[in-house]
């Protein structure tokens, strides 16, 4: 109900303070101390998915390092420098042979 001379649109209200209180606080969930690794189970033990990927990972990690140690002596560098020189000039040599073949030498 309004009173003579007041506006009908304006409400009263009143100040609140704006700091929460613990009984309008939300309790959140309790977290937990450490979340699980997902390779292991509760007792510690790898899953065999996580033990298979393991053993790949070293294998191909073994095989790269072989590839890249060269397996022993016979390619070493100066040798592959050589196998390529050697490349390179039979490569010229058949092409010189093709040239002379072509002007009928």
């Amino acid at each position: 109900m309004t009173r003579p001379g007041e506006d009908p649109d304006v409400v009263d209200g009143e100040i609140v303070d704006e700091t929460p209180t613990a009984a309008l606080a939300i309790p959140s969930p309790p977290l937990p101390q450490s979340l699980p690794d997902p390779d292991y189970s509760e007792g510690g033990v790898p899953s065999f998915d996580f033990v298979r990927d393991k053993i790949e990972n070293r294998y191909t990690t073994s095989l790269g390092s072989v590839d890249v140690a060269g397996l022993g002596t016979e390619n070493t560098a100066e040798a592959l420098d050589k196998k390529i020189a050697d490349r390179d000039q039979a490569a010229k040599d058949r092409l010189a042979e093709i040239r002379r073949s072509m002007r009928g030498e």
